[in-house]
Order: structure tokens, then sequence, then C-alpha cells
């Protein structure tokens, strides 16, 4: 006599190492596009779903094959749903993103931060590779954060300078409100300062030791190209005139008189460094490399603009 056998049921997926894989595969056809944070499709997916759970997101492999609970479940599959169907990024479906291992409250008033600078403040290269550029840290005393977005720079920088008053612009009152609770939040607001209004206006005659700008900076052309994720962000953030350089070419201009005489300015320039060298030959920029650019970011002291 024998007996039938019943179908074996699938088993439901439920682990996180299956969302990861199908949120990579899915990515992958989607043909997404990142730069909010990560670069490619198993780290988007990574992020979504350990920030989705508010896991660390930096210790992905001990939790791979954790089981979801079903409310869980449904969370993630909505939000891999939603990165594609939206094309937003990642950071605005979870109002969270990290600036060198910060995070940072984030939404659709205020561009993802994300900015070179930020290694530049966290690692030797201050001291290092250029010891003439800023010295001690701890000698720091005022720091001017141009174009602040959503304060993550600013509180970097109070951070990275444990002694000095941090003054932060920004001309949207939008993204300032962003850049608030992002400063509270990160129990340095008695060293941080907003100021609202275009780039040194707010700040009026008054002078600094280091000068910190991520301005916008995409060309015309750059700004017909620009991919749906990034789209979805404030185009006042982007957008830095035909050249990429209308306002990089004024915070070189006015910089000087909000400068202390052993002061400088790091600015990020994304892609138009050949450019801005032709516009301004007499300039003796410092081009400075990271882990993740080439000659994106330029110092240059205070003695050295007019």
């Amino acid at each position: 006599m024998t007996t039938k056998k019943t179908p074996r049921q699938k088993s439901q997926p439920t682990t996180i190492r299956y969302f990861l894989r199908d949120a990579v595969r899915r990515f992958t056809a989607a043909k997404l596009s990142y730069g909010h944070g990560t670069d490619n499709a198993r780290d988007e997916a990574a992020f979504l779903i350990l920030e989705g759970l508010r896991l660390p997101i930096d210790a992905l492999d001990p939790v791979l094959d954790r089981k979801l609970t079903a409310r869980e479940r449904q969370r993630i599959a909505g939000l891999i749903d939603a990165r594609i169907a939206t094309r937003r990024p990642a950071a605005y479906l979870l109002g969270r993103a990290y600036v060198g291992g910060v995070p940072f409250h984030v939404d659709e008033r205020v561009i993802v931060p994300r900015s070179f600078l930020a290694e530049v403040l966290r690692c030797p290269l201050l001291q290092g590779d250029h010891p003439g550029l800023i010295g001690d840290p701890a000698e720091v005393r005022r720091v001017l954060d141009l174009c602040t977005g959503s304060g993550a720079l600013a509180v970097l920088a109070a951070h990275a300078f444990p002694k000095a008053q941090i003054d932060a612009t920004e001309i949207s009152a939008d993204a300032l409100a962003v850049a608030r609770r992002n400063i509270d939040e990160s129990g340095l607001a008695a060293r941080i300062r907003l100021r609202e209004g275009d780039l040194f206006a707010p700040v009026a005659a008054e002078r600094y030791d280091l000068i910190l700008a991520n301005p916008p900076y995409v060309d015309a052309a750059g700004m017909a190209e620009l991919p749906p994720e990034c789209r979805a962000e404030p185009k006042l953030a982007f957008d830095g005139g035909a050249d990429g350089l209308d306002v990089i070419k004024r915070i070189l201009k006015e910089a000087r008189a909000h400068l202390a005489p052993q002061g400088g300015l790091l600015c990020e320039v994304g892609r138009g460094r050949e450019d801005l060298e032709a516009a301004i030959p007499q300039l003796p920029l410092l081009w400075l490399d990271t882990e993740d650019s080439l000659g994106e970011v330029f110092w240059i002291a205070a003695a050295d603009l007019v």
C-alpha cells in the first residue's frame, strides 16, 4: 500500500538575505540611479533594509539570516516597491541619511547631504598631507559653512573643531528648518548658529578661521541629464548656472573679506575643476583628493585670494 505524498509547499521568504537578493535583482532591472550615500544596487538595498528595520547600517552579514516578522516584511517590501516606482532617493523614503557616519534627518525640503568635504573634515588630510592647511584643530575658533542645507557639514565641523563656534548660512527657509532639527538633535546647538540668507550676506563683516562651501555646481548640461532621483531634490541646491561656476565665483570673490589672516576656504566643485582654473588662472588653488574623488575639492588660503 502506498500513500500519496502531499505536495511540498514553498517556504515563505522571511529572511533579510531573501529581501536583499530580491531588491538587488529588481533595482538592477529597473536601472535605478544612486549617489545619495551608495553607488550600487547591493549597497542601496542593504541601506534600505537595515535602516528600514532600524538596524546598524554597517553590520549586514550578522543579520542576513534573521527572520522578519510579517510587519517587518510588509515594511521592507513596501520600501523596495516605492524605491522602484517613485525613483525617490532612499534617504527620502526613510527620512534619514548618513554623512561621515553621523545620521541626519532629510526630506524633500533639502538636498540629500553628501559631500567630499565630510571626509576632509574627519581624516588627517588637514594636518597630514598638507600640514599648512589648518594646523591644530583646537586652535580653530570660528567656522562658516555656506549653503549648509541639512546642516550636516556644520555638525561635522563642530565635531572636528571642538572649540569652534560654527555659523551656517542657507538661502532656503525650508532647508533651514531641516537644518534646525538636525542641529538640535546633534546636541551641539550651543556652538552652531543658523542664519538665513544668500552666502555671506547674513554674516556681515564677521571673519572666520575656516570657510566651508558645498555650493550648487551642476552646469546646464548636467542639469539636463539629472536622473529622476536627483530631480526629486530641490533644484536650487544643484543649479550652478551655464558653466556650474556662478556661485563658486561669487564665493571666491567675497571670501577674503570674511577670513582671518591665517584662514582659508575649502570648497567642493564637482567636475568643474578645468573650467574654474581656466576662468581664474591667477588663483593658486590646491586640489585635494579624497577616497572617492580626484580634484573635486580645493583649498585656498586667505592670503592667496585677490
